[in-house]
This record gives structure tokens, sequence and C-alpha cells, in this order.
């Protein structure tokens, strides 16, 4: 795929701390060798390979102003951005694969025209993940940061906010491993990785059952994390508190705070399958037997629930999710679910007060991500929420403990599925992603936690706008939301424009009799409207 800029008047990035001086977007490290500026007309290419299909861009620059912000603009010296969500700030993810295994810059044109196109929407930051098999790939206690900070000083130049998130775990698509020398001790000890009933081992992240065991070559996993975030925050010093104004930690899969319940997705004609407990690798079965020994249930630490459904059946075929009658309303299913939840609030305790310690010092927001799972929520025993981790049931809010312990390290809680609504989920799922949602905002409401917005996917129709334009502008008080994220979907006609249409119509404020609006929004109705246009080939 390629990118091209092309008009009638050049794209200067003009910082007023340089004295008006351009900035060439590939002069920021010696990764990035060329010294040439993004300029009208240059040719930039976006290879498809980590982007499921390609796009091409053409943009052009609006002659009344600058399309970054300026001391020099006359036309946006006096005019307020587009956007305004009544506090609530809004960042766009980078694509996961924004630098590559081998620590460059993964097509950082088609980065940069793609941050200049966001800044001049009104966009006010970006989000960045930062890989462990990236940075510490080869060698434990070795760390190479330059493609990260390449991009945090491509994101700085253009005035623009960073919210780093730390990824502790791997990515199938696009593939991003471990650390190699983790990938070999897991080859040698894969009981370090979950493990299913049937076997099935999930390596794309640590058991949480080790997270303070010495299993990686005599250190504990947060012993490790403790090391790499110090490294971090020792190279992006310059950038703490300024460009970089908040920090994710990873919690889990996909970086949330669960069990891989799902890794074994369902096919059954789109009826989704609750998942299975995730209690079988040795770590895991080693800590239920001392808490069952404990509990005076010693039989009950042989294993997880013997009546519990695998990932492609329907939960309520099984006894242990049974709507009336259950296993999971009886003293055992007590006794498990809140052993397994108390272990995934545990590992996540421990993860965040990590990160608490590390950057207590510096002015930047920690938070963690709580996935939204809401299949299945209509029934009494909400059997995906107990796979995952989360004691939620008709008769006990799962999510007290959860949002205390966020509390407790004063952290933001990360919640996607903002774009999601009801009336548009299978009615065989017995799905209400707004009821849940709903639960956890009040327990954060009522615990003082700030809530940080996310959508699910990539919003191709417009009922997801709607629905995040509904959750940012109720009660729910957020302070940012996260649009994820940049990529061929991201740009392609059928999204970009409804994006530019959300983004403009985001409650905007009325006008001084000062202000000059007309130039501001001929220029960005011509920038993305007329000039945009993404054409996949």
């Amino acid at each position: 795929m390629e990118v091209s800029v092309i008009g009638s008047s050049q794209m200067n990035l003009v910082r007023s701390d340089l004295g008006g001086k351009q900035v060439g977007y590939c002069s920021f490290t010696k990764n990035l060798n060329s010294k040439s500026k993004l300029c009208v007309g240059q040719s930039i290419t976006w290879p498809a390979k980590s982007m499921n299909n390609g796009f091409s861009l053409k943009a052009s620059a609006c002659t009344q102003a600058e399309p970054v912000i300026s001391e020099n603009a006359d036309a946006y010296r006096k005019s307020k951005p587009l956007l305004q969500t009544d506090g609530v700030k809004l960042f766009v993810g980078l694509p996961l694969d924004a630098v590559s295994n081998i620590n460059t810059v993964n097509h950082p044109r088609a980065i940069v025209a793609g941050l200049k196109a966001l800044k001049l929407l009104g966009v006010d930051g970006i989000e960045l993940p930062v890989w462990w098999g990236v940075v510490e790939k080869e060698t434990m206690g070795t760390y190479d940061w330059t493609g990260y900070l390449a991009l945090a000083e491509m994101i700085q130049k253009l005035g623009l906010k960073l919210h780093v998130s730390l990824c502790f775990h791997a990515s199938d698509e696009p593939k991003i491993p471990l650390p190699e020398w983790v990938s070999r001790i897991g080859e040698s000890d894969p009981s370090i990785f979950f493990r299913d009933q049937s076997g099935q081992h999930y390596k794309d992240c640590l058991s949480l059952a080790v997270t303070d065991v010495p299993v990686l070559d005599g250190k504990t996993p947060v012993q490790v994390y403790k090391e790499f975030c110090d490294s971090f925050k020792a190279e992006f010093s310059t950038f703490m508190g300024t460009t970089i104004t908040g920090i994710s930690i990873g919690l889990g899969p996909e970086g949330e705070l669960r069990y891989p319940s799902h890794h074994n997705p369902s096919k059954m004609n789109n009826h989704q399958g609750a998942g299975e407990f995730q209690c079988y690798d040795k770590y895991m079965l080693n800590a239920l037997k001392q808490y069952a020994e404990s509990s005076g249930n010693p039989l009950w630490g042989l294993g997880g629930p013997h009546d519990a459904p695998g990932y492609d059946q329907q939960p309520m075929t099984s006894n242990f999710f049974k709507e009336n009658g259950g296993s999971w309303e009886m003293t055992y299913g007590d006794f498990f679910l809140s052993w397994y939840s108390e272990q995934l609030i545990s590992h996540g305790s421990r993860l965040l007060s990590l990160a608490s310690e590390t950057f207590h010092d510096v002015p930047i927001s920690i938070c963690g991500k709580v996935p939204l799972v809401h299949s299945w929520y209509r029934t009494r025993s909400h059997p995906s929420e107990l796979t995952t981790g989360f004691y939620n049931t008709v008769n006990r809010d799962g999510y007290v403990e959860v949002v205390e312990m966020f509390a407790k390290h004063s952290c933001q809680i990360i919640l996607p599925g903002m774009d999601l609504s009801d009336n548009h989920q299978p009615n065989e799922s017995l799905s209400s992603p707004e009821m849940l949602l709903a639960q956890i905002t009040s327990s954060c409401r009522k615990h003082g936690v700030e809530i940080l917005g996310q959508n699910s996917m990539v919003a191709n129709a417009s009922n997801g706008f709607e629905q995040i334009k509904k959750n940012l502008s109720g009660d729910k008080e957020m302070s940012l939301f996260t649009y994820q994220r940049m990529g061929a979907d991201f740009f392609s006609p059928e999204h970009f424009p409804s994006f530019t249409h959300f983004v403009r119509n985001l409650n905007q404020p009325e006008q001084d009799s000062d202000d000059q609006p007309m130039k501001q929004e001929e220029c960005v109705e011509s920038l993305t409207s007329n000039h945009l246009q993404m054409q996949a080939v």
C-alpha cells in the first residue's frame, strides 16, 4: 500500500521553541536515516504485511493555515480545537507493530502522515504499545528502546501527548512473541504458562501463579517486570510528565486482568461458549491444593470443576453453570470460584503495586485494563465472567474487589467496549455490554476510581460511534478515551470519514466572536472530507 501527500502548499511542522524551524520526521534518531521532511507530493509507503490490507492516503494541505499548531499561523492562533468532550481527552492507538521485532520503526512516513491528520482533527494524544518481547528480546536485563524512543520523539515534536502501554504478553496478529530467553525457559518448563483441562498450554503470557515464583533464571516475573519498568523510566525520563502523561501496565492476556479462558474460541454457528477454567498448570494446581487443605477440604484441591463445559459447549448444557441448582451456587462452587478470582486479584495487585512504586515520583497516571466480559451476562451464573476470573453472579458483585484493588494503589481502570450496545449483540449469547458497563462504573464511582474508555474494534458502523458518544457524554466521569487503532482499517474509505465526523461532532463548543471557525473548519473539512482520499489497493 502507498500513502502520498499532495497539495498546493507544504505541510510544515513548526514549534515555537524551535524558532519556527521546520523539523524533519526522519532525523529524530539514528534509525531514521533520511533527512527529508514530510513534503507535498512525497510518496509514503506502508507495507500491507502488518496492516491486513493496503490503503492509499492522499492529503492536501490547506493554504489558510499550517496543519499543525504554530504561533505564526494566524488562522489557528485564536481558534479553539474542534474536539471538545467536556474534559474527556481523545487519544488514538498506534499499530501494535509500530516498532518491528528488530527495534526499528515500521512505516515511519505513514505514521507521521497519520499523526499529522489526527493532530489537525484535534486529537489530544497517542497510545503506544511497548512490547517486552521487542525491548528485552534476547537476554534478560539487556534492553533496546531505540524504536520506541524514535516514536516518542516524533509524537513530542508534533505536540501530541503520549500514553504508553507496557505489554508483558505476546501477540498472534501481528506476530509479536515473548522474549526469546523466556520462550527457551518455557520449553523446558511449560508449567510457567497457563494450561487447560485437556493439557493445552496458552503461551502468550506467563501463568499468574508464577508471579512471585523464581522461574525466570532465579528471578520472579515481578522482579523482571520491575527491572523492565526501571529501565523504561530512566530511558524516557525527558518525556515523563510532559509528553508521557500515562502508563498502563500489562496484567495478563492481551494486557488485560483475566485468565485466557477463551483462547480456543467457539465456532458453534456464532454461539459463544463460556470458555474454560485455566487452573491446570503445575503452579496453579499447587496453589489450589494448599487452599483446599487450609479450608479443610483437601479433595477439592485435586483439580478444577469436573462438571464445567468445554470451550465450544453451551454453558447451560453442563451442571456447573445450570441456571437453577448448578454447582456454581453450591458450597463447592463458592469455594472454587472464590479461590480462582482471589488468585487473579492478588496477581493484579502485585503488578499495580509495582507500577505505582516505580512511577510514584513522576507526574503521570498509572492504570490497568479490565475486560468487558459481557457474554451470558443475562443469565444467573454469568459463566463467561466466572471462567475469566470475575466472581460475578446474580447473587454477588464480583467487581467490587477488583475496583477496591485499583483504588488501593491509586490507579485508573481502562474499560474497553465503549462502542458496544445491547441491541447489536446476538440473541443466543444473552449478552449485555451496557448493563455490565453500568455495574462496573457504579463500583468505580463509589470507590473514586477513574475510568479510561476504549472501543473494542474499529467501528465501521455508525452505531459504534454513536454508542461511544453516548458513553462519553454520560455520567461515567471519564477523563480520557482511546480509539483503537491506527492501520489500514482505520484509514479505509469506509471508516476514516466516519471517524472524522465523529471527532468533529463531539460536543463542539460555542465560539467566541473573535474566533475564526470558518477558516479552521473549512481547512479540516477540505483535508478530511475532500483531500484525505483512502483507496484500497
